[in-house]
């Protein structure tokens, strides 16, 4: 409980924890902020760590000049990227032997062919737009390696993800993180980064499941 109440508590004034990490630590900031995207982005059971917030409050940070926007930059988008792909080689070579590659009831051979067949067909939309919603760009890349997208197009979609990603919102937290407005209420801001994508993300797997269950069973 402690622990999860200290996630929480780092989660919604991660501004303020890393401002104190700063002021102790100085530049193991980057060490510690590259050790958490990686790890959010690159370990399937570790979805909740905050990223979207992370790099907004980084930027922020940047804009006063507590941090180096090109270190942070580069150091974050190469978490991000690496993070990706240790996810989907985990997925590749792990999953199917987890799953014994036998129909069982982890595995289905048939479900595995036609997640193979859409993530060759749209795995490269699916890998960025994953990046900006909480919790899906954490499975997003094992699902692509359990699939067996072919990796040569999932590095160049992992590549441009994480460009988008880490420059966009770094770069937004550079751009508006010290607004008066935004810095009073930035722990609802917080939440909204981690709702609203979440919102949608449920929203589509409900539509998919309804789509999936009005389809007539071919003979």
């Amino acid at each position: 409980m402690e622990l999860a109440a200290f996630l929480i508590d780092f989660i919604l004034h991660v501004d303020k924890h890393l401002e104190t990490f700063v002021a102790s630590y100085g530049l193991w900031v980057y060490a510690l902020l590259f050790l958490i995207i990686f790890v959010e982005t690159g370990v399937v059971v570790m979805p909740f760590l905050p990223g979207d917030s992370l790099l907004f409050v980084v930027g922020a940070m940047c804009g006063v000049g507590l941090m180096s926007y090109p270190l942070a930059v580069g150091l974050l988008f190469a978490a991000a990227v690496l993070g990706d792909q240790c996810n989907y080689s985990i997925g590749r070579y792990i999953g199917p032997k987890v799953f014994q590659w036998e129909d069982s009831r982890f595995f289905n051979k048939r479900a595995f062919n036609q997640a193979h067949a859409f993530y060759e067909r749209y795995g490269g939309v699916t890998i960025i737009a994953a990046r900006f919603m909480p919790f899906l760009r954490t499975f997003a890349p094992f699902v692509a390696g359990i699939s067996h997208m072919s990796r040569g197009k999932f590095s160049l979609f992992n590549l441009v993800g994480a460009a988008l990603w880490v420059g966009g919102i770094v770069t937004a937290g550079y751009a508006f993180g010290n607004v008066p407005f935004v810095k009073t209420h930035l722990d609802k801001i917080i939440w909204a980064m981690i709702l609203i994508p979440g919102l949608f993300v449920l929203f589509g797997a409900w539509r998919a499941r309804r789509q999936a269950g009005s389809t007539p069973v071919q003979p």
